[in-house]
């Protein structure tokens, strides 16, 4: 296998697989297909990346299709801030489309379907139908309207269509099967009865397609080769198909390919929550001050923020793509920001959190404008001038009056250089009544080729200009704000997530303009927020030099040198693994004993720990033993077959390991 091959992921190998069995390079054809009832966040990057990313790898067409299928929820400001989004990240798309596009077209493939006895009007209450539809381990009931005729089929749904029934009245649901195990097979809703103003076709319909209806058969409009989509829509790939396979029976001659929906696993980051629906309640209840809040995880918060495509783009190809759901630590992305500011953002001086020093053997009228560079990691970015006076303004944590040796800041007696000026030693404080230091006294010296430990920032006291700043921290205190059953999200919310203060900066910044990226020396990076005018500057605090909630994590306490280090305790999956390496080897009452623990871990674990076990070796009969009894516990709790499922299980059924064999019959 050659090195580029092993660098594929699993997408790209059903591509090239796809590829080698016929399909010409030239259909490949890819989308992104948000729904505009929100702002993009930093979850969809993902999926951004993945399409734009497959469009750019393969030469191939990238559709933006908006799948606009429920006017209560969206807007035509959402669909510019998409758009926004997008080509801010630096992808271009293809065409600009719309589900809406497709209204009429859904509409007659919806007729074909009552005429083929696949589709029927339903007029029960939405409670009756959820009823009717069974649970996991309950297969559903047939609703009383399934076996109405064609014709009455037909009447009723042209009827909705012109708008004579209320809301709620009637749906037009999908003949398929009320006791297939995957519950979204049992006859699901197509179209339902929606009186409301479309941002693009205004009241030319009162019944609208419902998702999985809409999705599908825009894909294969725009004839799509690959439908890229999360996890979470696993489960529905077979009602895709067979939606898909239906409409191709009436238009296999002008859309000769098949759609293939694939999923991968969504991008899920620590500190952050993903709904669109959580989010909106944030702005909607006056939480942060709007979608492109800096604090906000949307995609136009963090450009507000100060975050650069370049800087996104590199966290999303770190991040790769998986199979499997994973929760992302958000330092990761501070990180590739960090990496990618560092090497483009100029150097500039500011002081936050001033304290007074006066130079006392510096003249008192003198000025000296000393150079400065802007950017060591860049040649390019030059040099310029900082002027330098007798009254400076440094951090009041940059001075103590008596200090440890591992303080090599500034300190009574005790010497520190200046950036980009000269070396000083502080000789005495004046204090307000309340004991607070309001001045330190130093003397300078000009020979700055003195070797001292300690290098502080500094702005003239003369020539500074103030600015407002917004320091942002992570808007939730809690990993996962959003995973707590007993809590709301909102109980998670860190105070401190904004703090707003006056900053004292270096005259250089006076002219800078909204959008610009600087490194505050020894602070962070900064950028010049949306808010800001030549009279009023404001600045965001982008992320900080380094990662300041590393520091808060706990570390283990090292008090008992000779007690033997604690064992981390091991997951039930993995002692899962461990029993099934075994299983075969064991006598019959050890393999009972065995498959006893086996089934106790299982309620411990989920699906997704299970599934990329499916794929075990042949030769390794027990873990595939050990992974059909696991499976059989989740099956009984209710975990909904699926294809997978049923190809692990029929390859059980026809293996030669005969207690393998056993365990299906069960099943």
């Amino acid at each position: 296998m050659s090195e580029e091959t092993k660098a594929l992921n699993f997408i790209e190998h059903i591509i090239e697989e796809d590829l080698e069995n016929g399909l010409p390079k030239e259909k490949l054809r890819f989308r992104f297909p948000p729904e505009p009832n929100g702002y993009l966040h930093i979850g969809h990057t993902k999926a951004i990346g993945i399409s734009f990313g497959l469009g750019e790898k393969y030469d191939a067409p990238v559709n933006l299709r908006f799948d606009d299928t429920n006017p209560a929820k969206e807007e035509q400001e959402y669909v510019d801030a998409i758009k926004k989004d997008i080509a801010w990240l630096g992808y271009q798309w293809e065409n600009e489309l719309y589900s809406s596009d497709y209204f009429q077209k859904l509409y007659d493939w919806a007729i074909m379907m009552i005429k083929d006895g696949k589709a029927y009007v339903d007029s029960q209450s939405s409670e009756a139908m959820a009823e009717q539809k069974g649970t996991p381990t309950q297969v559903g009931t047939n609703s009383p309207y399934r076996n109405r005729s064609v014709e009455e089929n037909l009447d009723l749904f042209q009827r909705m269509k012109a708008g004579e029934f209320p809301a709620g009245t009637h749906v037009l649901r999908a003949k398929i099967d009320m006791e297939d195990p995957n519950m979204l097979m049992r006859d699901p809703i197509m179209y339902r009865i929606m009186f409301a103003n479309h941002h693009r076709t205004g009241d030319d319909w009162c019944i609208y397609p419902m998702y999985d209806w809409t999705h599908g058969e825009s894909d294969y409009l725009e004839q799509i080769s690959h439908s890229l989509c999360s996890l979470e829509f696993k489960p529905h790939r077979k009602l895709y198909d067979w939606f898909r396979d239906n409409v191709y029976e009436y238009s296999s001659d002008q859309l000769p390919l098949q759609p293939k929906q694939r999923e991968f696993a969504r991008l899920n980051l620590s500190y952050t929550i993903m709904s669109k629906r959580k989010l909106l309640r944030l702005v909607e209840e006056g939480i942060v001050s709007g979608w492109d809040d800096p604090r906000m995880p949307t995609i136009s918060g963090l450009r507000r923020r100060g975050y650069t495509p370049n800087s996104i783009r590199k966290f999303i190809e770190k991040v790769g793509v998986a199979k499997r759901e994973n929760v992302i630590d958000v330092s990761l992305l501070e990180f590739c920001i960090r990496e990618d500011l560092n090497k483009t953002a100029n150097r500039v001086m500011a002081v936050l959190d001033p304290v007074k020093v006066v130079i006392t053997n510096y003249p008192e009228d003198k000025v000296e404008w000393l150079e400065a560079e802007n950017n060591q990691e860049d040649e390019s970015a030059g040099y310029r001038k900082v002027p330098f006076s007798r009254e400076i303004y440094i951090e009041k944590e940059d001075f103590k009056e008596e200090a440890s040796a591992k303080f090599f800041r500034l300190q009574l007696g005790g010497e520190v250089r200046l950036k980009n000026a000269y070396i000083i030693k502080a000789n005495s404080v004046e204090k307000d009544g309340d004991g607070n230091i309001t001045e330190i006294h130093c003397t300078y010296d000009e020979d700055t080729s003195k070797k001292v430990k300690g290098t502080l920032h500094w702005v003239s006291i003369k020539h500074a200009i103030t600015a407002e700043i917004r320091e942002y921290d992570r808007l939730f205190m809690h990993e996962s704000p959003d995973t707590d059953k007993a809590k709301d999200f909102m109980e998670y919310l860190n105070p401190k997530s904004l703090t707003i203060k006056t900053g004292y900066l270096e005259p250089s910044l006076a002219d800078a303009e909204v959008g610009e990226r600087f490194q505050f020396q020894r602070i962070g990076y900064f950028n010049v927020d949306d808010d800001s005018t030549p009279k009023h500057l404001v600045f965001n605090k982008t992320v900080g030099l380094r990662d300041s909630w590393a520091k808060q994590k706990p570390k283990p306490k090292n008090n008992q040198r000779k007690s033997k280090p604690q064992q981390q305790k091991r997951s039930a999956m993995s002692v899962i693994q461990q029993l099934g390496k075994k299983y075969t080897n064991l006598p019959e009452e050890k393999q009972l004993k065995s498959k006893a623990e086996i089934q106790e871990l299982a309620k411990e674990i989920t699906y997704d720990d299970l599934e990329p076990l499916f794929g075990t070796a042949v030769k390794k009969a027990g873990t595939r033993i050990a992974v059909l009894i696991a499976l059989k516990v989740l099956l009984k709790k209710g975990l909904e077959r699926n294809d997978d499922i049923d190809e692990f299980i029929n390859k059980a059924k026809e293996d030669k390991n005969e207690i393998l064999v056993a365990e299906t019959a069960e099943v």
